[in-house]
């Protein structure tokens, strides 16, 4: 019976590893937004879960960056719920924001701050203990290639190096998961190459949505894609499914996004 029991114990300590490892971190639940008559989003619903590096792609105007600002509860949903970490967003924002690294669009800067003096400035907003901070502005100051601006005014830094900054903050907590819109917006092809190795590497531990025009990016760093159009989901799948290589997909995008124009 003690035998019994041991392996039981044991197949349900397996399951539960299991489980952790699949736990939905990014989970859209029936998201909509209306303006009037008008809906950016409707009924948008898809989980992403620990571990997995997932594409968000729709042509302009689809209902991308509404979706994000309503998962990271930057806005308010009109239906339907955002959950980071299990957290619901709506009513548990503080617990959902430790464990979420979020780059906006053209996310807002101080333009009169130094990339060092914005990043203290968001890690003590955080309350984050002082070696802590310090060691984790090192790592994004390296990772993030911003040592020759360091010092520098921020609103005097080129698009790419500002689209840099704005990484560095998403990053500087160390979250559980990242949501990221146009991360490689304004880099340069050596840049690009760097925070697709980047993502990569962040997603062998990191939850991480990604939201990029570039399909061969998509190709390049992501497992899965979830694609949107006229604020509806109209796929979701492996990242093969949509085509084997950039020519293949921006066929299928076309095809997936022109049916319901």
């Amino acid at each position: 019976m003690a035998e019994y029991e041991s392996t039981s114990e044991s197949d349900a300590n397996q399951a539960e590893d299991a489980g952790t490892q699949q736990q939905a971190m990014i989970e859209a639940v029936g998201l909509s937004k209306f303006y009037g008559q008008f809906a950016a989003t409707r009924n948008v619903s898809f989980s992403v879960p620990r571990g997995q590096v997932c594409g968000f792609l729709g042509p302009n105007g689809a209902g991308k960056s509404t979706t994000m600002k309503m998962l990271t509860g930057f806005l308010a949903p009109s239906e339907g719920r955002s959950l980071i970490g299990g957290f619901d967003v709506s009513y548990q924002r503080l617990q959902a924001a430790e464990i979420l690294g979020y780059l906006p669009e053209n996310g807002p800067l101080y333009a009169e701050m130094t990339p060092r003096s914005f990043l203290n400035y968001v890690g003590r907003t955080r309350l984050m203990p002082a070696d802590v901070l310090t060691e984790r502005m090192e790592y994004v100051r390296s990772t993030c290639m911003l040592s020759d601006v360091w010092e520098k005014a921020i609103g005097k830094l080129s698009r790419g190096y500002r689209q840099r900054v704005g990484m560095a903050q998403a990053l500087l907590h160390d979250p559980d998961v990242l949501i990221l819109d146009e991360p490689t917006s304004g880099l340069d092809p050596n840049q690009v190459h760097g925070v697709r190795e980047l993502i990569t590497t962040l997603g062998e531990t990191k939850t991480v949505l990604l939201s990029t025009h570039i399909l061969q990016e998509v190709h390049a760093v992501c497992d899965r894609v979830v694609l949107i159009n006229d604020g509806t989901i109209v796929f979701d799948g492996a990242t093969s499914e949509l085509g084997t290589d950039g020519s293949a997909m921006e066929e299928r995008f076309r095809d997936l996004t022109s049916s319901n124009s």
